[in-house]
């Protein structure tokens, strides 16, 4: 049953969701749907201080989202902190959307008529305690659905998600002098969060061999962190012919009009390949350790690579369909699997 209606509609509500990249993306379709649904709706975000770098770079300059920093290194002094921010602004509701329990504290000095959670498939790290609704499990496994059904909880009409941006005109322009006009282009994202979700260094190089011997510009992008710095710089080394290195150029609104001016994204299961679903930029995933039917770019989830279902039969000896939620496998160099032909032949459905 919905909480709310058209003609009974929320005056005001608060979104927490913190992190990270990829799911920041996710929630932003549905918080943007949410507003439009409730045009007169007070929208309240508690988000990361690095997903706020990004957020306030995208986001329309009339948008009726305000946006609220949390950065979780601030401990306890941060809580406390937000919970005075916050003190004097009830919500109707509170659409808990981070299943942390870091989340659930924060929700704890939140004043909220309704405090909703995920569905019991989806609750984890004790959310059900913090909460007095909750959503029905949507059956498609996907995050974003995920976050779908709490639009529907507060009432709002069944939607097909979309984004609307706004990029800078200098992330624009910055973005440009990495893109070749009259080359395709096409972006490598070699890094992920952990390690072992990242594909070997040496078959990123070979796949820039293969597309700039036809002629398409191949440009790595990724953050100023060592770890991918060094990548990119040894992908660089390998290859044959000249690719460009954008990696720790590009701050995040840099990186998505990148992305967003590009022709095709490839990246294992981390923000680039989120970030382009959300930009309307081809991308092809590469999974192994995570299922991509729940983690994959929501748009192309049809041209991810995977190797998940056959190791969690391995692992578990039981289909991915079988198992809870949010299960991870364990096996060591997953991402081996994956072959350079694999990652060509889906490039070539796409039309490269």
């Amino acid at each position: 049953m919905s909480l709310f209606s058209p003609k009974h509609p929320p005056k005001s509500l608060c979104i927490l969701r913190l992190s990270a990249i990829g799911d920041i993306t996710h929630a932003l379709a549905v918080v943007q749907e949410i507003a439009r649904f409730y045009p007169a709706c007070q929208i309240t975000w508690i988000v990361g201080k690095v997903e706020y770098a990004l957020l306030s770079q995208v986001m329309p300059e009339n948008s009726p989202i305000d946006l609220v920093i949390f950065d979780k290194k601030t401990g306890w002094q941060g809580v406390f902190a937000l919970w005075k921010q916050l003190k004097n602004q009830p919500f109707d509701a509170l659409l808990n959307m981070q299943t942390a329990f870091r989340a659930s504290i924060l929700s704890l000095g939140i004043k909220a008529k309704y405090k909703i959670g995920f569905g019991k498939k989806r609750s984890r790290e004790g959310q059900c305690f913090f909460v007095n609704q909750r959503v029905n499990d949507p059956d498609n496994p996907h995050v974003l659905d995920g976050f779908i059904v709490f639009a529907e909880k507060i009432g709002v009409a069944k939607f097909t998600p979309h984004w609307q941006l706004n990029l800078s005109l200098p992330a624009q322009q910055k973005a440009k002098t990495f893109i070749q006009p009259n080359q395709r282009n096409l972006i490598i994202s070699p890094c992920s969060s952990k390690a072992e979700k990242d594909w070997l260094i040496e078959r990123y190089a070979e796949l820039a061999n293969v597309a700039t011997q036809q002629g398409i510009n191949v440009i790595l992008c990724g953050s100023s962190a060592s770890r991918e710095m060094e990548i990119c710089q040894k992908i660089t080394a390998l290859c044959d012919n000249q690719i460009t290195n954008a990696c720790g150029k590009t701050n995040l609104a840099e990186l998505t009009a990148l992305i967003q001016q590009a022709d095709l994204v490839i990246a294992p299961d981390s923000g680039p390949a989120h970030i382009a679903t959300m930009v309307g930029t081809p991308v092809i995933g590469l999974y192994a350790y995570h299922n991509p039917w729940r983690t994959g770019p929501y748009h192309n989830l049809d041209n991810v690579i995977s190797v998940y279902e056959q190791n969690a039969l391995k692992e578990f000896h039981k289909p991915s369909s079988e198992l809870p939620w949010a299960t991870k496998l364990s096996g060591k160099n997953l991402m081996a699997e994956i072959e350079v032909k694999d990652v060509v032949n889906e490039m070539r459905k796409l039309g490269f």
